[in-house]
């Protein structure tokens, strides 16, 4: 009896020790493969996967897989077929099979608020408690499923198929719990630079921000606009009998229908050269000359009348007012003496200098003109000018307003049409190299330099009706201004491709363009 009773112990320790391990004498390794089914996917050789390991209760708890082992889920789940080492990593892995990939690596607290930026603190715990007593769940039933099996093998067999499905329910319950948690929210594109904007361009796209179309009427505006030009000179068209508001309309349909931000312009000098003050819906009386205002209130009401017409032509949304006149006449009986300020060089620097200082303050872009200097030159709308003077007389008068304007923080400046003998006899100063070296070099201007207008008479008796855009180009223009810019772009491009125009230097003209734009806030 003793004997019997001495076996009975040691079967009893044996199977003590036994459940302690995690084994159940009664079963088979079979019935042990189906107990509690896991998905077993082996993790990468990184250090970060070892750290979060060693972080996380809910791994540290699972028993390790055995090699010899195949369980349920790695017979019914194709995905995991062969999936190990290097094919388990997440970027690899297909996107709907990201709640199997966070079984072997959870995020920690921090790194799931660095994927979901505005995603609190709580949701995010609450998700891994669910998942950690979900998993003890799954333990707890697998031991009071091995006291069932030691009291009868049907009950067992019972036992395990309903632990099965409760464990899959788990994994089910896991799945939707984390998923959320595998969706990265991507932070805002960051906006474009310059440089950037360049880069993305084609070479027709670069030409066309070259282009400053002049428009006579709305309709005008929105063709030029359609084909993505860099400006638009808004004629007095544009504006007759508009109120401001429908003037903002016009000008937000503009931009709208451009990629790239257009810089709509005006010539607002004041006196005989006015667009939009010339509508009493938008200023009462025209504005006046910088002489006049002078004349009645000094300095300060020339300041006033700048800072206004600043406010209203940025309201309205116009960028850049095409001024201030930087010409010296050389009598009063010149044909640019009434757009000037005075026969002085020494006065009309102190305006210019002025007049550009306010616009830079309030955020409207400022143009210098004519360069040279028109003295005593013929209008070159109607036809060809030529001066004769020595290059002194410009040295020590007609580049002074111009140096003093740069030196305020000029945006750009406009070349005129008139043959300057001293400077380059055989091409206007529009399409003269030599002339823009000159602005380069000798007065030190890195901003924009744009043509005047292209279709006045003096350029088309020059070139004979024949497209100067080119030329203009080739000359060392930024901006091409021409009311008939049909086909221009398109000339451009061609002189590219052809080695005629290098394509360094249409990328530095249109950075040039896009930094304006930035200055003025038109784009990042």
């Amino acid at each position: 009896m003793r004997h019997y009773r001495k076996k009975l112990l040691i079967c009893i320790a044996a199977m003590a020790v036994l459940t302690g391990c995690g084994r159940d004498p009664l079963l088979s390794a079979e019935d042990h493969a189906a107990e509690v089914p896991v998905h077993h996917v082996q993790m990468p050789a990184a250090s970060q996967a070892d750290d979060h390991m060693a972080e996380d209760p809910v791994r540290s708890s699972r028993r390790p897989a055995d090699p010899n082992e195949t369980s349920a889920a790695s017979e019914s789940d194709p995905v995991l077929d062969g999936v190990s080492g290097e094919d388990a990593k997440r970027p690899d892995y297909p996107a709907d099979h990201q709640d199997i990939l966070l079984e072997a690596d959870i995020l920690d607290d921090d790194a799931a608020q660095e994927w979901i930026p505005d995603a609190p603190a709580p949701a995010v715990t609450a998700k891994r408690t669910a998942h950690t007593t979900a998993a003890n769940g799954s333990q707890t039933t697998a031991a009071s499923q091995t006291t069932a099996r030691m009291t009868t093998k049907t009950g067992t067999q019972t036992t395990a198929r309903n632990t099965t499905k409760m464990a899959e329910k788990t994994t089910e319950s896991r799945t939707t719990a984390l998923t959320v948690v595998t969706e990265p929210v991507l932070p805002p594109a960051a906006p474009a630079t310059p440089e950037e904007r360049l880069a993305a361009m084609t070479l027709e796209e670069k030409a066309a921000q070259m282009m400053m179309s002049s428009a006579s009427d709305a309709q005008a505006a929105k063709s030029a606009a359609s084909r993505n030009v860099g400006a638009i000179c808004l004629f007095a068209g544009a504006f007759r009998g508009k109120s401001a508001a429908q003037v903002q309309q016009m000008t937000e349909e503009l931009q709208s229908k451009s990629k790239t931000p257009i810089l709509l312009c005006v010539d607002e000098e004041g006196g005989t050269v006015n667009r939009v003050s010339l509508n009493p819906q938008l200023r009462p009386v025209p504005f006046r000359t910088g002489r006049a205002l002078f004349d009645e209130g000094g300095w300060d009401l020339v300041a006033a009348d700048t800072q206004e017409k600043a406010e209203l032509l940025l309201n309205l949304g116009i960028q850049v007012n095409l001024a201030p006149v930087c010409d010296v006449p050389l009598s009063s009986t010149n044909y640019i003496s009434n757009r000037t300020f005075s026969l002085d060089p020494n006065e009309t620097s102190d305006y210019i200098s002025l007049v550009v200082s306010e616009m830079k303050h309030a955020g409207l872009g400022s143009v210098l003109k004519h360069f040279p200097g028109y003295g005593g030159s013929i209008d070159t709308h109607q036809y060809m000018a030529y001066d004769e003077r020595d290059y002194s007389a410009f040295t020590d008068g007609d580049f002074l307003p111009f140096t003093a304007g740069i030196e305020a923080g000029a945006d750009a400046v406009m070349v005129s049409h008139n043959i300057v003998q001293c400077m380059d006899p055989d091409y206007p100063a529009s399409l003269s190299p030599e002339v823009h070296r000159i602005l380069r070099d000798d007065l030190g201007f890195s901003g924009v330099i744009m043509t005047d207008d292209l279709g006045m008479n003096a350029i088309t008796l020059f070139t004979g009706g024949r497209n100067p855009a080119v030329a203009a180009v080739m000359a060392g223009n930024d901006i091409v201004t021409y009311a008939n810019d049909s086909g221009s772009a398109a000339a451009i491009c061609e002189a590219v491709r052809s080695g005629a125009i290098p394509e360094e230097q249409i990328n530095e003209s249109v950075l040039r363009i896009l930094y304006w734009k930035q200055s003025l806030g038109m784009i990042d």
